[in-house]
């Protein structure tokens, strides 16, 4: 029965969050063209409220976030734990005006593709490192002059609750190139919202936002490790031992 009620909620969601997807992609894509891009993104972005508001609503989804105070008021680069699609969602608003760091693919997706494509993001193609690194240290360069914030997520693809994905250096590099601080991010947001899974389970996401780290003077190879401990830890004193990971 709780299955049954738990996919009864879920099929609620997606009946509104769908809607919401398409009406803000259509409007990023006309409208947004017209709009400066930091009233443009935060027009998009407004999306992003709107789904984790209907999320809470219909599947008893709460957020905790601790560490608001640690955002700098200057341009920095965001190094997240990466579970599922909502803290793709709630960071990109948070951290507004924010580049995300993405596979190319998602900007073919007919209206979702097209809308994302216009907050900005740094696409990469996946079967070309070479070219990717080269292309994420330009443009992510670029991106930060420009004022924004850059969203990485260097474990470079989702991971369940408690496992630990291989953390990539190029956002330390890029980081370090650009003389910017790194602002890591935990959070349990699997838990709630698995990878790949239709079910959204009720409970709480907690976002544990870091301390600034400094990057002058660092090696990217040190300076990933450092923030991957940080990231992998940072929930231990948060979390009951069944919501940890």
């Amino acid at each position: 029965m709780k299955r049954l009620w738990s996919g009864a909620r879920s099929l609620l969601f997606y009946a509104g969050y769908i809607p919401v997807v398409f009406v803000f992609s259509v409007l990023a894509f006309s409208l947004g063209w017209l709009l400066p891009f930091r009233p443009r993104q935060t027009l998009i972005t407004s999306a992003n409220d709107l789904i984790i508001l209907w999320l809470r609503i219909t599947c008893g989804v709460r957020l905790r976030v601790i560490g608001r105070e640690n955002i700098p008021q200057r341009p920095c680069v965001v190094l997240s734990k990466h579970q599922s699609s909502w803290e793709t969602y709630f960071l990109q608003r948070l951290f507004r005006p924010a580049s995300t760091l993405l596979k190319k693919e998602l900007l073919y997706i007919p209206f979702f593709g097209w809308g994302l494509a216009m907050t900005r993001p740094i696409a990469i193609d996946r079967s070309n490192p070479r070219e990717a690194l080269k292309q994420v240290l330009a443009l992510g360069k670029q991106r930060l002059a420009e004022g924004n914030n850059l969203v990485i997520y260097p474990e470079g693809t989702r991971t369940k609750p408690g496992q630990v994905g291989n953390y990539g250096r190029s956002g330390a590099a890029i980081a370090i190139t650009a003389q910017v601080p790194i602002v890591p991010v935990a959070h349990n947001a699997g838990h709630c919202w698995p990878a790949h899974r239709f079910i959204k389970n009720a409970g709480t996401i907690t976002v544990v936002i870091g301390p600034p780290v400094a990057t002058t003077d660092r090696d990217s190879k040190e300076l990933t490790e450092q923030v991957q401990h940080w990231i992998e830890t940072a929930l231990d004193s948060h979390l009951p031992l069944d919501e940890k990971g």
